[in-house]
């Protein structure tokens, strides 16, 4: 099944994108910070919420990863 179409695995989806995209720009700026409009500027804001939600982000990257690991067991 898609990962857009159950909602523990959107919610995955969504927190890998944010974090990578937080990452990336903390690394290298200039990738992310040219593209702040249009299709692209989803990463942007993807990285800007990274930023400034880092604590809540944390907190939910770690209750994924706890659901995972026991939904898996």
């Amino acid at each position: 099944m898609s990962a857009l179409f159950h909602f523990e695995s959107l919610l995955l989806t969504l927190l890998l994108m944010i974090c990578t995209c937080s990452y990336i720009r903390a690394v290298a700026p200039s990738l992310i910070d040219r593209n702040k409009e249009g299709f692209l500027g989803v990463f942007f804001k993807s990285a800007r919420i990274g930023e400034r939600l880092s604590p809540y982000v944390a907190i939910a990257c770690v209750t994924m990863a706890v659901r995972r690991l026991i939904s898996d067991s």
